[in-house]
């Protein structure tokens, strides 16, 4: 891959990356470090962009920047040497780091683990309701309530719909019995016969323990189904033990815990 070139695309110009993601994803769970459904969540920002390196002018690799993190996925099959070559020197000394690729130099970090979870399609029975942009505010609201430092708002939220992502996207709400906004779901279509993604989950604090949360994650899964998706995966941290209590109570299982790369430590001097 020693013709491997990186190419920064603006939100409008990441068809292409978001088409190579969706045909590398697999049936059963997201592989390396971005769903196409990942860069749909990216693209709520103005000013994001997207990563794609190329071979020869085929994709062979796409991601993007999160504040100090790179988060990648290689396409099945390649020598991830040069692009991770490529992503180390973009990163730099500002780079802390990695989703999805080993950078030269770098070693797993075992002390944050990621739980992938997955949901297999069956019959489910939910109050969740699709959103629209009528709706927008009300899953805005329940986002904000659920992340303490989220910056969600009904503009982005209208910016993320505009992104070429926008159509892969199903957002589902939940409401309490007297209308209030208690729980939303985002979920991602990757394609027929591929995985689907939850991107993000949340039930307002007001509401919790009463099954909003598991009506939201069932209302994303089945609309993903209906478009043609194997299974739903979600990825969250391990140690978030209400969230993955949500994820199994719904019906999903755990398939793998995935490690972020780190620069290697320095070794202890021997005593």
């Amino acid at each position: 891959m020693a013709s491997v070139v990186r190419h920064h695309l603006k939100s409008a110009e990441a068809g292409p990356a978001l088409q190579a993601l969706s045909e590398w994803t697999p049936a059963d769970a997201p592989g390396g470090g971005v769903h196409p459904g990942d860069l749909g969540w990216h693209f709520r920002f103005d000013d994001a962009t997207a990563l794609l390196w190329t071979d020869d002018g085929a994709p062979v690799a796409a991601g993007f920047l999160d504040s100090g993190m790179i988060r990648v996925t290689v396409a099945p099959g390649t020598d991830a040497g040069a692009v991770a070559a490529d992503a180390a020197e973009l990163l730099g000394s500002a780079g802390d780091r990695s989703d999805g690729l080993a950078l030269p130099g770098w070693q797993p970090d075992p002390g944050e683990p990621w739980a992938v979870l997955s949901w297999n399609p069956r019959t489910v029975s939910t109050r969740a309701e699709p959103v629209g942009a009528a709706t927008a505010a009300d899953r805005v609201l329940v986002q904000r309530a659920s992340f303490k430092n989220s910056t969600f708002s009904v503009e982005r939220w209208h910016t993320m719909k505009r992104s070429p992502a926008g159509d892969r996207a199903v957002d589902v709400l939940v409401r309490t019995p007297s209308g209030e906004p208690a729980a939303a779901a985002t979920g991602w279509f990757a394609g027929a016969g591929r995985c689907g993604l939850l991107e993000p989950v949340g039930t307002h604090p007001d509401h919790r323990g009463h099954g909003y949360g598991r009506d939201a994650v069932w209302g994303a899964c089945a609309a993903l189904v209906d478009r043609g998706a194997s299974a739903v995966a979600v990825v969250t941290p391990a140690d978030n033990v209400g969230a993955v209590a949500l994820y199994r109570s719904a019906g999903f299982t755990l398939l793998r815990e995935n490690l972020d790369w780190v620069p290697a430590r320095p070794a202890s001097p021997s005593p």
